[in-house]
């Protein structure tokens, strides 16, 4: 899968799709077998990328209309140079572990992190990356399955293994790195959540009331951030995490994409496709209801005021009700 290109498909664009972001005036998603579409027509048509590998993508990322990195399974990391139309891979699962094994034995992180590198190089690139996040063009930062996180300072030319940044001797799973600014959250498994406030270059870690999984985080403003995961748990702080409120919403399927609209509001998404819509930073969720829900895996709204969703069918447009 990682040597093999992503396979030319007429109904790319009907893929899954668990990833999608904006690239300029440009959509671009990314999805299942390493396809990755984009559109120039606020989605009235789609042209599939060029893409290295075929393995699932799920974490997509521009900081600008020219540059963005895709993320997924095989611990593969994907760096584009223009707007999504071609992709080169910078990094996988097994440069991830000979980088980490090469950290550890030159004394970052102690003997803990020497024989995590050494099973990691063990195993294989079997742990893929689940999200990334970029500040500009050269500062960025990907994370993923049992604590994996790698940080560039030159647009991914060289990653280098960050999990010295974390507490996080479990190694739970981090699903989302989500920046405002300059702070920024990472959220995981068994309640996970760190807080920092200079670029994730340092990290604290943050007690929340649930000690479920966290899939996503919304920042919403200088220290203000939702976080929602499993079971239909969410939860706000207006003080980077120091104390914690529960959120109200009206499901109890897990909350898998999560998005702060241009009006300041916040639009959250369920497994099952509902999207729930708070106008008060987070303390209360209504439903917003839209034509024909399905399984969503993200959010993205264009600077018209557009909304797309990534999930199941693939790319679809949606008018909240």
């Amino acid at each position: 899968m990682l040597a093999r290109p992503a396979l030319a498909s007429a109904k790319a664009a009907s893929s899954v799709m668990l990833a999608i972001a904006q690239a300029g005036e440009r959509i671009v998603a990314a999805g299942e077998r390493g396809i990755i579409v984009y559109s120039d027509d606020q989605g009235a048509s789609w042209r599939q990328a060029a893409v290295p590998v075929s393995v699932s993508l799920v974490g997509l990322r521009f900081a600008n209309g020219r540059d963005g990195w895709a993320v997924g399974h095989s611990g593969v990391v994907l760096r584009t140079r223009d707007g999504g139309q071609s992709w080169v891979r910078q990094l996988d699962g097994a440069g991830a572990a000979q980088r980490a094994l090469d950290a550890a034995k030159a004394g970052q992180g102690g003997a803990r992190a020497l024989a995590d590198a050494e099973r990691l190089a063990a195993e294989g690139p079997s742990k893929p990356f689940l999200d990334v996040q970029f500040f500009d063009e050269q500062h960025g930062l990907v994370v993923g399955a049992f604590g994996l996180m790698f940080a560039t300072a030159d647009g991914g030319q060289h990653w280098q293994p960050a999990m010295e940044r974390l507490d996080n001797p479990k190694g739970k799973h981090l699903y989302a790195v989500q920046a405002r600014g300059d702070e920024c959250y990472v959220v995981g498994e068994l309640g996970a959540v760190y807080y920092s406030k200079d670029r994730c270059q340092a990290f604290s870690a943050v007690q929340t009331p649930y000690e479920g999984t966290y899939f996503g985080a919304v920042a919403t403003g200088p220290r203000s951030v939702v976080v929602f995961g499993m079971r239909g748990h969410v939860y706000w702080s207006g003080d980077a995490g120091a104390s914690w409120r529960q959120s109200e919403i009206a499901t109890p399927a897990s909350l898998m994409a999560g998005l702060l609209l241009k009006d300041g509001s916040i639009l959250l998404s369920d497994e099952t496709g509902r999207l729930f819509r708070s106008t008060d930073g987070g303390r209360r969720f209504e439903p917003a209801p839209a034509a024909q829900p399905a399984p969503t895996t993200g959010l993205l709204q264009t600077a018209n005021g557009s909304l797309f969703l990534s999930g199941v069918r693939g790319i679809t447009r949606a008018a909240l009700k």
